[in-house]
């Protein structure tokens, strides 16, 4: 037995239809189509989600929930994750070139997570309330800053 004389069992292969190739096909007029209905004329596209007229399943699921659409979303930076950085001051253009900020979005956030030992300057859009109060505890200075600029929108 060799690869060229593999087969695969008899009646496994059937020929494709070939529709729409006029009455000798023995698929002729309609075109297995049939006479009437929205899916016998050219052009007709089912729609998206469409169950033959039973109600669709994204009708039938509940909706829950709420999305606030005036959600702000900060790039979240841990006082932690300053213990192992050189240098005592910092800023968002600082922490983005060092790859703690990835993408700014609203602003920058920092949280008390962490231990952090030594007295150092950061500038942030947002403080937490115990960040704020850890780094003043240290010597440190908390500076909030604006929020940052939105690029201008193409009209």
């Amino acid at each position: 037995m060799n690869l060229s004389n593999l087969k695969p069992p008899a009646g496994q292969k059937h020929k494709p239809k070939r529709i729409g190739r006029g009455m000798g096909s023995g698929m002729g007029k309609t075109a297995t189509r049939g006479s009437k209905g929205a899916r016998s004329i050219s052009g007709y596209s089912i729609m998206r989600g469409f169950e033959g007229g039973q109600m669709p399943l994204h009708r039938r699921l509940p909706k829950r929930g709420f999305t606030n659409i005036f959600k702000k979303h900060f790039a979240v930076v841990n006082l932690g994750q300053f213990e192992a950085l050189e240098g005592n001051e910092f800023t968002v253009e600082k922490l983005q070139q060092l790859g703690l900020v990835k993408k700014l979005e609203d602003g920058v956030k920092i949280l008390a997570d962490g231990e952090l030992t030594r007295a150092i300057t950061i500038e942030a859009h947002h403080f937490s309330k115990a960040a704020a109060e850890k780094l003043a505890a240290l010597g440190g200075t908390a500076k909030v800053i604006g929020a940052p600029a939105t690029p201008p929108v193409d009209a």
